[in-house]
């Protein structure tokens, strides 16, 4: 196809609004709610003229039964993401017109109410590309799975939106080692009493947040200790939708929501320390995530080598590292496990993001 052909189809704005085309109260009174429901925030134009103008501009494009006919004489360019929607059963001609308009589908609402809200957050939220999901696991107690999950949060926050979701219980809290335990916003438990799709842009509004960094974590006093499966995958849907990484803290308890998490991480790190007990558990570690696609190691400590810990634990280390100083300082200060974008914690998060640290960061450049 050439640049001027009429059958390109053009991505539109991420940040143009929904464009809604019908002049039919009853419909607009079916439609906004539901709109409401995906956190659109759509324009209205009540004729074919006023939709012209924002035609190509809007991510998605619903046209009411009432002006479905007209927009066809109109002869629109062709465009992704354009639905003609009616209330009730919809009439045979109405697919036709459909068809002609270039329409994706037609929409019978309220019968297709939930589909819809679906489609509609699908489509707005949508990032750029796909949020990369990056596990983090111990391999034994003590190897520093949340000190290095939060880092790689920090780090990755500096150019994108990105989250830290805590699924271990029982672990110190990602919310107190980034300092946030005392802002308002979601937590666990409530997530867990919701049913319903989660939208990404609810998701992050209601978090509690360190510049671009959210945390989904658990309260002080423990209300939750578990996690509900619907919560976590809805949270882990809407991450991902909302966000350009995605950290999750993984607790290394053998159960099954456990595992699937896991399995939707698109890369999985298994926390060890150089010492025997450490680099057996990273091999019981490769042992029980034999089948996942993309799983390293990060190796705290100098004693053994590289070469070694990756022969015995069947894992290629993607970094090793020595203790960071004033980490504990740092951490109780509410700054988080990066206080800097040097030193060793700081150069293993940026090579298993593949990132390279800034050489200029000062000591003082809080994370």
């Amino acid at each position: 196809m050439t640049r001027n052909d009429p059958t390109v189809r053009r991505p539109a704005p991420a940040d143009a609004p929904v464009l809604v085309v019908t002049a039919d109260e009853h419909l607009l009174a079916t439609l906004l709610p539901l709109a409401a429901a995906a956190d659109v925030a759509p324009t209205v134009a009540r004729d074919p003229l006023s939709a012209l103008r924002a035609w190509a501009r809007a991510p998605v494009v619903l046209v009411g039964a009432d002006l479905a006919e007209e927009m066809v004489r109109h002869a629109p360019e062709p465009r992704a993401h354009c639905f003609v929607v009616t209330t009730g059963p919809a009439p045979h001609e109405l697919f036709r017109t459909t068809l002609r308009l270039g329409g994706e589908q037609l929409v019978e609402l309220p019968g297709s109410s939930a589909w819809f809200v679906e489609l509609l957050a699908d489509l707005t939220e949508r990032q750029p590309g796909r949020a990369r999901v990056v596990g983090v696991i111990g391999g034994t107690g003590g190897a520093g799975t949340t000190t290095f999950a939060c880092a790689l949060g920090q780090w990755a926050a500096r150019s994108a939106p990105a989250v830290v979701i805590d699924c271990d219980p029982q672990g110190p809290g990602l919310d107190r080692m980034l300092g946030v335990e005392r802002r308002e916003g979601f937590r666990w438990d409530a997530l867990c009493q919701t049913t319903g799709r989660l939208s990404a842009r609810a998701l992050r509004d209601a978090l509690p947040h360190t510049g671009q960094l959210g945390v989904l974590s658990w309260y002080v006093d423990g209300r939750v200790q578990s996690l509900q499966a619907f919560a976590v995958r809805e949270a882990l849907s809407a991450a991902r939708r909302g966000h350009a990484v995605v950290v999750v803290d993984l607790p290394r308890s053998p159960d099954a929501l456990v595992d699937e998490v896991a399995a939707r991480c698109d890369q999985l790190l298994v926390m060890t320390v150089g010492s025997v007990v450490g680099v057996a558990g990273a091999a019981r570690m490769r042992a029980r995530f034999a089948d996942h696609p993309d799983i390293g190691a990060v190796l705290r400590g100098e004693a053994f080598s590289v070469t070694d810990v990756q022969r015995a634990s069947g894992l290629p280390v993607l970094a090793q590292m020595r203790d960071q100083r004033g980490l504990a300082e740092a951490v109780d200060l509410g700054l988080g496990p990066l206080r800097t974008f040097r030193g060793p914690l700081a150069r293993a998060v940026a090579r298993v993001l593949g990132d390279v640290p800034d050489p200029q960061a000062g000591a003082g450049e809080a994370a």
